[in-house]
């Protein structure tokens, strides 16, 4: 059947999601459960197709970040708990129907969502009660505790399932002494919501970056996030890439410098001896950041490192695969175990978040089991 580009995949490779689940895993206790995050399409993954890989592996809890992308799961034949981190006050009704349980941020966002559940006579509906203890981001506030508790002593149509904070710089050494303050501050703020509400909810606070560094401060449940996909906070801890870009050689030329340039503002040029060149069907529609072109990236092709040359198309970009042996349909690797997108990313004074989460989904997602 025809796909929008059948000429690139985005490769995801269970066996290394498996094995970086179980590394993760290895540093927390049995008991403590384990939140996956598949929010912005799993980090350019593909989300129904990771989100069925981590709930066949044993994950616990899923994490999108809006409600639309929890729908997908769920219409998708999803069943593990998903926490939708920016619930928002718009879609509450359509929450409920799809049994997603919405992160609460805010005094506000809380009683909006309990008016919803009264009006359908719900009670006991799961929440997830965000603090804010440094990030400044999204979250209650110290001084907004007593209200919070006041209200929740009150209103039946909600339960408390989670307490959870976010820590700003768990991946900084340098950052240690903030974020031990960042933990000190939600346990002591998370204490005093269970002693006003009279239950122990999950409390949970580590990332990815937090489960390698600080695996002392679990409590009920982690988050992981970037660390599923193969990256590690630190040095020396090899995890596997899951996602692998590939495509296809769509075109070989063999250019005389009397043939010009290559490519849009004619910054590819021609070698005096010649250059072969192989045009590849991705380009900065796909993520291929156009500040890769010109050399400054390389991908690999048939045991070779070859070059950007010229600036990088919507659709496309060009190869320099000079004494090369090559051919059109051999396949070009983007990136994955070389280049990894952390190279990427340092080329583009980035992080590999940025380069995950850039593939759209006209690129194909195909499971290597």
């Amino acid at each position: 059947m025809y796909k929008e580009n059948d000429f690139s995949r985005l490769e995801l490779r269970l066996g290394a999601c498996r094995d970086n689940y179980r590394y993760f895993r290895s540093l927390i206790e049995p008991s403590t459960k384990l939140l996956v995050l598949v929010k912005a399409n799993a980090y350019g993954h593909g989300a129904v197709e990771f989100a069925a890989m981590m709930q066949k592996e044993g994950a616990d809890y899923l994490a999108v970040a809006y409600p639309v992308e929890g729908i997908e799961l769920r219409k998708s034949g999803i069943s593990l708990p998903i926490l939708v981190l920016t619930a928002g006050t718009d879609y509450f009704n359509e929450m409920i129907d799809y049994r997603l349980e919405p992160g609460i941020p805010n005094l506000h966002a809380l009683k909006a969502f309990c008016e919803v559940l009264d009006n359908r006579g719900i009670t006991g509906y799961p929440v997830h009660i965000k603090l804010d203890t440094g990030m400044h981001r999204l979250g209650f506030m110290t001084d907004e505790l007593q209200a919070l508790t006041d209200f929740l002593r009150q209103c039946r149509s909600v339960k408390v399932k989670s307490l959870y904070s976010h820590l700003a710089a768990a991946e900084d050494p340098d950052s240690d002494d903030f974020t031990l303050g960042q933990i000190r501050m939600f346990e002591e703020n998370a204490s005093r919501i269970i002693g006003e509400i009279g239950y122990k909810p999950m409390l949970h606070i580590l990332n990815s970056a937090g489960i390698e560094r600080f695996p002392q401060y679990q409590h009920d449940m982690v988050r992981l996030g970037i660390g599923i996909y193969g990256i590690s906070a630190l040095p020396g801890v090899k995890l596997s890439p899951v996602a692998s870009l590939k495509c296809k050689i769509l075109q070989i030329k063999h250019l005389r410098p009397e043939d010009g340039t290559i490519g849009y503002g004619r910054h590819g040029m021609i070698s005096p001896e010649g250059t072969t060149i192989a045009t590849i069907p991705v380009g900065y529609a796909d993520g291929i950041d156009r500040h890769l072109g010109c050399g400054r990236a390389s991908f690999s092709l048939n045991g070779h490192r070859v070059p950007t040359i010229g600036n990088i198309c919507m659709d496309m970009c060009m190869l320099d695969i000079t004494g090369v042996d090559a051919k059109v349909g051999d396949t070009v690797t983007v990136f994955g175990e070389d280049p990894t997108a952390s190279e990427l990313a340092g080329i583009l004074g980035t992080i590999p978040y940025e380069i995950m989460t850039s593939i759209p989904r006209r690129i194909d997602r195909e499971i290597i089991r």
